[in-house]
């Protein structure tokens, strides 16, 4: 479970809202952490760019997907890669995001939408749900079909 929860602050939030939902958050045992609303507010809005900036990566042909994840993991300390995470998180989901920013602000280069994930969306890639995205799930897709 997801230790961080992000408390929205627009500017009809009261003093007294905020400071209950920040202190509410803690007894729930979550980290809050406060920002405006704003695009994808921490996480997403630095998130989403940086998968996406790996996809660019991919399609001028810098790298591979397992390349970009291993330099990621190894050399940045991440966990997990942004295509892995992308592949993980669902590759449809990026899709909807990256469209519905870019809907609201196409002049941000950051927000363009992607033409190997569209074309990987309309192939049905989706990432590890659907045993395709950025890697082949399919035998691992297999292997829990027949534990049930």
């Amino acid at each position: 479970m997801m230790k961080l929860l992000e408390v929205i602050r627009i500017d009809q939030t009261s003093d007294d809202t905020f400071d209950s939902m920040m202190e509410f958050a803690k007894t729930i045992g979550k980290a809050p952490v406060a920002c405006k609303d704003t695009p994808g507010f921490i996480v997403n809005r630095l998130l989403i760019p940086y998968m996406c900036e790996a996809v660019r990566m991919v399609e001028r042909g810098d790298a591979t997907p397992a390349d970009i994840d291993t330099a990621m993991q190894l050399g940045a300390g991440y966990k997990i890669g942004p295509l892995a995470l992308m592949d993980f998180t669902g590759v449809d989901l990026g899709k909807h995001i990256i469209d519905g920013w870019h809907k609201a602000d196409p002049t941000n280069p950051v927000f363009q939408p992607s033409g190997l994930i569209d074309k990987m969306v309309r192939e049905g890639k989706f990432g590890r749900k659907s045993g395709h995205g950025f890697y082949d799930y399919s035998q691992q897709k297999d292997a829990e079909k027949k534990k049930r």
